[in-house]
């Protein structure tokens, strides 16, 4: 009987020390406190950030709900390229980490060279690199997860891994 008992004993601590083993990522950090992002865990406050300063300084361009401009594929009468959308109809999750960052900094015609011409200009004046940073966050916590993941695997490609 003693026997049983501590068995039972010892087999409840277990349960218990892997159920809060297994709980421990979302008490240290509760689900609404930290959301996932092809970068990495991004908090909520970061991605509301990202997401005010994207809608001060992109939204205009590239649509409130990051739809982009009509026929973003379709040259402007000026020869330029319309804003393609930031959802999961665009292209944007094509791109590892380090090519968004520099094109949001530098602008595309700093990225892509070649004389190429751009109506979007670079936001590295007037937004810091944690600021630009928040607006990528918040781009990529909008996607869907299987472009999440492929955007992840090129950042990781990018970085060697």
């Amino acid at each position: 009987m003693r026997r049983t008992s501590v068995l039972l004993a010892a087999l409840g601590a277990a349960a218990a020390g892997l159920g809060l083993a297994g709980a421990w990522p979302f008490l240290a950090a509760p689900p609404f406190l930290a959301a996932r992002t092809a970068g990495g865990d991004a908090s909520a406050a970061t991605i509301a950030l990202g997401q005010a300063l994207y809608a001060e300084r992109c939204a205009a361009c590239h649509g409130a709900k990051l739809e982009g401009q009509r026929d973003w594929k379709s040259p402007l009468p000026s020869g330029r390229m319309p804003a393609p959308p930031h959802d999961a109809s665009g292209h944007t999750w094509h791109h590892p980490d380090g090519v968004l960052f520099r094109i949001t900094r530098e602008g595309p015609a700093a990225v892509v060279g070649g004389g190429y011409q751009s109506d979007m200009p670079g936001f590295g004046t007037v937004m810091s690199d944690d600021e630009i940073r928040a607006v990528l966050a918040f781009i990529k916590s909008t996607w869907p997860e299987q472009e999440r993941q492929y955007q992840a695997e090129m950042t990781r490609r990018e970085q060697g891994e």
